[in-house]
């Protein structure tokens, strides 16, 4: 692997790691060049809720990432679910990630 790829898995191992310690769900964010996808993930690591870009006209930009932020938020609240720890993958806190995280805010996630 390449070494920006191998810090990015670092960093987030190590978010995941503090993560498990709290015991609380978890938004994890995922982006290939193409799409964008969300999966709330519990303490016992099952999938609660998710959503992707797949199906989307919009790829791969901010826009597709609000509607996916809007999403999640959607079916993680019809799943029972408020409040999340946000796991951006070890990815940079701008652009797409923002956008998502920002939109599930709005959509009445909290983290």
């Amino acid at each position: 692997m390449n070494e920006k790829k191998t810090s990015r898995l670092r960093r987030a191992k190590r978010v995941r790691a503090k993560i498990r310690e709290l015991k609380v769900n978890r938004l994890c964010v995922f982006r290939s060049p193409r799409h964008i996808y969300a999966q709330v993930i519990s303490p016992e690591n099952q999938v609660l809720a998710s959503a992707s870009s797949l199906g989307s006209e919009k790829t791969g930009n901010v826009e597709s990432a609000k509607e996916i932020g809007k999403l999640i938020a959607e079916r993680a609240k019809s799943a029972g679910i408020s409040k999340v720890a946000f796991d951006r993958s070890g990815y940079m806190y701008h652009g797409r990630i923002k956008a998502l995280a920002d939109a599930a805010r709005e959509g009445g996630l909290e983290f």
